[in-house]
């Protein structure tokens, strides 16, 4: 056997592994429409690269038939490869989107790894001591009433670390999704630009939405901010666009 051909092996077994990646990245963790605003495309390409590029490349170099030791070789690029591709996936699955939190007037993507365990272990239900694997869950955020509580809130976001951060206080969305209508903004102030427009119009065709049903806010994400859809009756989250909120 060629080298040649023992690498083209190897690639066909690497894409055929970050097929099975990407299918399990953009189906589960990181699901439509916040992959892009996550930056799943980001990680799913340097994870690609990395699989794709490091294993097979090394076959190349240091494949050579009846090379003596050559199966060691080998067994040292899979375990090489192994390891990079897993600490990818290991990035990958600690910036999944774990919450989607509604908070005053936006709504924030909140990532797995922006939770400390300690903070997590204090919310008030199960499903908020828990990060969620398939898909973020859309909670309501409650700004404490007790005032020693909002003065150290206070503290707390001005080093980064807001209401959104906190799953003590999360509350179900449903009940408190009325709120945020108040803030809630109509469909003729989304940005006045072509795109914004015909992507507002290709969704609620598809939708069967009428335009004076629909409301939105901001959804702040680690990369890019979204355009979030609501029910204007319910508050219901009826989905997000790609527009920019601001």
């Amino acid at each position: 056997m060629s080298r040649w051909k023992a690498a083209a092996i190897h690639l066909s077994i690497s894409i055929l592994i970050g097929l099975l990646a990407v299918a399990l990245i953009f189906g589960v963790w990181y699901p439509p429409p916040y992959s892009h605003a996550a930056g799943a495309d980001h990680l799913v390409l340097v994870l690609l690269c990395v699989d794709a590029v490091l294993g097979p490349t090394l076959t190349l170099i240091v494949y050579r038939h009846g090379k003596k030791g050559m199966r060691f070789d080998l067994v040292v690029i899979a375990v090489l490869q192994v390891c990079a591709f897993s600490y990818g996936l290991h990035v990958v699955t600690g910036s999944r989107p774990a919450f989607i939190v509604a908070a005053v007037d936006r709504f924030v993507m909140v990532a797995a790894n922006e939770l400390e365990a300690a903070d997590l272990a204090k919310g008030r239900e199960p499903q908020f001591r828990s990060l969620s694997w398939t898909g973020p869950r859309i909670v309501y955020a409650q700004r404490p009433e007790n005032r020693t509580d909002r003065n150290d809130l206070l503290f707390s976001g001005a080093d980064g670390k807001d209401l959104e951060k906190f799953p003590r206080y999360y509350v179900d969305y449903t009940a408190h999704a009325a709120s945020l209508l108040e803030r809630a903004i109509p469909l003729d102030k989304v940005h006045d630009t072509p795109a914004a427009h015909a992507l507002l119009d290709a969704w609620l065709l598809d939708h069967s939405h009428a335009r004076a049903d629909v409301v939105w806010l901001p959804l702040v994400a680690r990369r890019d901010d979204m355009t979030m859809l609501l029910d204007r009756s319910t508050g219901e989250v009826l989905g997000a666009l790609p527009i920019d909120p601001w």
